[in-house]
């Protein structure tokens, strides 16, 4: 037998095999739904979608998933499969409705497909305001809301709506942000208008100095809005995400364009309900102190002598008074777990006002 014999055979071999690794691969995902599905009876026949889904338990899922992955494929790529399997078996009977800052090419909508998996219902809402409004109606099981960027700070409207809504976060979304500049006309010179989301815009405002420094800067609501407005004008541009171009047939000028290589987003997952710890949790808190001298020294300080970590603090002015801050901290821990309950008991009194926002999984790549 030939080399070229032998190497094919080889080659019909592996192939086999691999069918063979498919089929139990299909079986094997077949038999969790259907485990997935007894979960959902055990429930009660009317029990919907948001009454079984955990996001602590997922959390725990994915985590083992990243603890035995061994290669050749990246704990990126595992955990994105894994989400998607269990995304699928959620939604046998009904889909998990979830609200965005829509319409759809944003990166919110990016993040809970991220998230949720593409087997969940997306219901595109005009504003963040809408998105809080359209969860505590009850019209969507959760909303999707961005809070923070790691290179233009917080995102204002998303922590107004925590002074005033009841709804609590029960999950976090790191995302990855690359921009690109898309548009109908491949000569840059030719730009005079630029839309995109007022942040987007600032973090691509070196560039754009440097590329199109002449160019009008023209926020809108909403990428994608961005997306819609310049594919009607061939002297116009967006900037966006690359799945923008595809829904609304756009070029890809130029990208990725954000001035940092690290830029990231950060969004929360708005719920009803609270959930149970899932073993690596952070806490976020809606704070206002009393005026006196060291007030802010005395929130922090029950919190630093238990060795808690603060992520994050930012003040933000009330509404209710001249002067008068809120502070929205983030610390680790899940406030129904020692260190953190002991800490909130002791703090709660040095406060004018003490709020969980919410106890969640920390975000998972």
């Amino acid at each position: 037998m030939s080399e070229t014999d032998r190497g094919a055979e080889s080659l019909l071999e592996i192939r086999a095999r691999i069918d063979e690794i498919d089929r139990r691969i299909q079986e094997l995902i077949s038999e969790r739904a259907r485990y997935a599905r007894m979960v959902g009876k055990a429930k009660g026949e009317l029990a919907r979608a948001v009454d079984y889904y955990r996001p602590e338990r997922e959390a725990q899922v994915l985590r083992g998933v990243i603890d035995r992955n061994r290669g050749p494929l990246s704990d990126e790529e595992m955990v994105r499969l894994f989400r998607e399997i269990m995304s699928a078996c959620l939604a046998q009977q009904e889909p998990l409705a979830v609200g965005y800052l829509g319409p759809e090419g944003t990166f919110s909508e990016m993040a809970l497909r991220k998230h949720f998996g593409h087997s969940a219902r997306a219901l595109p809402l005009g504003s963040i305001e809408e998105v809080f409004q359209e969860v505590e109606a009850g019209h969507a099981d959760f909303g999707i809301v961005p809070v923070e960027n790691s290179a233009e700070g917080s995102v204002q409207s998303t922590l107004d709506m925590f002074m005033i809504s009841p709804l609590r976060i029960c999950g976090e979304v790191e995302l990855r942000i690359h921009q690109y500049l898309l548009g109908r006309n491949s000569d840059l010179a030719a730009i005079e208008r630029v839309y995109s989301h007022p942040q987007s815009l600032a973090q691509c405002r070196h560039w754009l100095r440097q590329h199109l420094p002449k160019a009008e800067r023209i926020a809108v609501a909403s990428n994608a809005e961005a997306a819609r407005r310049a594919r009607n004008a061939e002297d116009a541009a967006a900037i966006a995400g690359e799945t923008a171009a595809r829904i609304y047939g756009l070029r890809v000028l130029a990208g990725p364009i954000e001035d940092r290589p690290d830029n990231t987003t950060r969004f929360l997952v708005l719920g009803r309900e609270p959930f149970p710890p899932s073993g690596h949790d952070k806490s976020s808190l809606l704070l206002t102190v009393k005026d006196q001298p060291g007030a802010l020294y005395h929130l922090l300080e029950p919190l630093a002598r238990r060795g808690i970590s603060m992520t994050r603090i930012e003040s933000r002015p009330t509404r209710s008074g001249k002067w008068d801050y809120a502070f929205f901290i983030d610390v680790e821990g899940h406030v129904e777990e020692e260190p953190l309950k002991g800490a909130l008991a002791e703090l709660g009194p040095a406060a004018s006002m003490l709020k969980v926002l919410g106890s969640y999984p920390k975000a998972i790549l």
